[in-house]
């Protein structure tokens, strides 16, 4: 019984969810822990998915200097609540979109925001369109952390374990000689 209870706050713990959630997921799992996580994870989605509509009024601005001094970034992440803004998995959460920015250098943040003639010059230079979204699309790119992930899916899991919508509004990243 308390393999069972440790399983779930294992559960717990990496998907933010509650007791009541993990203990049904591990159950349709047959008490099977990756499985049970994978439920977990596809039901993280879903919720991030209904929260992404939800208005963004708190938040933070995130920055990093690289320990060169040549490289340095600044984001604006918003959140729902203050409250969710001084959690340490937001604070994190912002830490690491500013290393992904200073280590992958993206030049938009969604899909959405390239506009068309960028989009049609880029066609002509790339064989494959989709590498030039994974190389210069923020939500596109593989976390740094975690290759697994995408940016898109490290903030949905994110936006999962807090119960709040997360949205990038903007960035800036600047370099020495650019």
């Amino acid at each position: 019984m308390s393999q069972t209870v440790e399983t779930i706050k294992k559960l717990r713990e990496l998907t933010g969810l509650g007791v009541i959630e993990c203990k049904k997921a591990l159950e349709k799992a047959g008490n099977n822990f990756d499985k049970a996580l994978e439920i977990l994870k596809e039901k993280g989605i879903q919720i991030a998915e209904k929260k992404t509509d939800k208005t963004t009024k708190e938040g933070l601005i995130g920055s990093y200097i690289h320990s060169n001094g040549k490289i340095g970034v600044l984001i604006e992440v918003t959140c729902e609540s203050d409250f969710v803004a001084r959690t340490d998995d937001f604070k994190e959460l912002v830490k690491n979109l500013c290393l992904q920015i200073a280590a992958t250098s993206p030049e938009y943040i969604k899909r959405d925001d390239i506009p068309p003639e960028v989009i049609e010059q880029k066609k002509k230079i790339y064989n494959d369109i989709e590498t030039f979204y994974k190389e210069n699309v923020l939500f596109e790119q593989p976390f740094i952390k975690d290759d697994s992930l995408t940016i898109e899916q490290y903030i949905k899991n994110k936006i999962a374990k807090l119960g709040e919508n997360i949205k990038v509004n903007r960035f800036t990243r600047y370099q020495i000689g650019e």
